[in-house]
């Protein structure tokens, strides 16, 4: 165990030297170009909870080919708190049609946030609903996530249903299923044929965050996956943050427990506005909710 411990501190320094490395020598993404984007929230002052939980604000883009993760709408939502200390986190899933206040433009459905003032006023409208605000934002397109899935040689999820949709392509059995990108993407955006709609899509988001987590944890250990890993994501992701950040992260997201990694979705009613379908979300499950794991990303009383 101690050996073992020692071995993952060394792959940790590697890591940290391939960061550093490569922040000096690669040219810097640009944010209008690149499939991914990390940065740090303009407004995080790290006085919503103790330093050794971080919250980060996780969106799917919209964004078809060649454009920008900020240049269409949040289609996946997903607010994720990390305990550095212990390994245990938290999500709380927010359908993307939620009808919330976004500052400066008045309500409107939660996704519209992401182009009306980017990460950073995404971050805040978010956090405003929650009642947290995320310390950093992550936002994929869809070429990304599936190149993010494809780089770790795919991931395993467990469906609570079979389940297919009528727009797009793929078939989910129920139970385990190994998935490529391209099935994986399927996995998170389907919901047409689902009984719940954007509430089971949402859950379905938080089952492959689990599914990539796991991989990460089973995978750690293989000579260059991790080195491999940050290589293509300094290649293809813009961020704002310093090697020793994406170091801290990256330490974080191999430090998770998959087992104690909790997904909640907001509840909330359907509904019209101006005659478009929304839903008017749970605020007061959502302040609750965060309320019980901002101290350390657990959910004392569950959904």
């Amino acid at each position: 165990m101690i050996a073992q411990t020692a071995y993952r501190r060394r792959r940790l320094g590697v890591l940290a030297l391939v960061l550093t490395l490569a922040a000096l020598v690669m040219p810097e993404p640009s944010i209008r170009q690149s499939p991914m984007m990390l940065v740090k929230v303009d407004s995080a002052q790290g006085i919503d909870g103790p330093d050794d939980v971080i919250w980060i604000l996780a969106l799917g883009s919209d964004a078809r080919e060649g454009q920008p993760p900020l240049g269409s709408r949040a289609d996946a939502i997903q607010m994720i708190g990390v305990n550095l200390r212990t390994g245990a986190g938290s999500i709380i899933g927010i359908p993307r049609d939620s009808w919330v206040p976004i500052p400066g433009h008045g309500s409107d459905r939660v996704n519209a946030a992401l182009t009306y003032g980017g990460p950073q006023l995404m971050a805040r409208t978010v956090g405003d609903l929650v009642g947290v605000q995320p310390d950093y934002v992550f936002a994929t397109t869809f070429i990304g996530f599936k190149a993010m899935v494809q780089s770790m040689g795919g991931v395993t999820v467990y469906s609570r249903l079979a389940f297919t949709d009528d727009y797009m392509v793929g078939e989910i059995e129920r139970g385990e299923n190994r998935l490529s990108g391209f099935e994986a993407l399927f996995f998170g955006r389907a919901r047409h044929f689902l009984p719940n709609g954007d509430f089971d899509r949402s859950a379905n988001q938080q089952e492959l965050l689990r599914g990539i987590v796991r991989e990460i944890r089973a995978k750690q250990d293989e000579p260059g996956f991790m080195e491999r890993g940050a290589l293509s994501v300094m290649q293809h992701m813009y961020t704002d943050l310093s090697p020793a950040e994406l170091y801290r992260l990256g330490h974080a997201a191999t430090g998770i427990d998959p087992s104690r990694l909790e997904g909640c979705v907001l509840d909330g009613s359907y509904g019209t506005v101006n005659g478009a379908s929304i839903i008017f979300p749970n605020t007061s499950q959502a302040r609750r909710l965060a309320d019980e794991a901002r101290d350390d990303a657990t959910f004392d009383t569950g959904c």
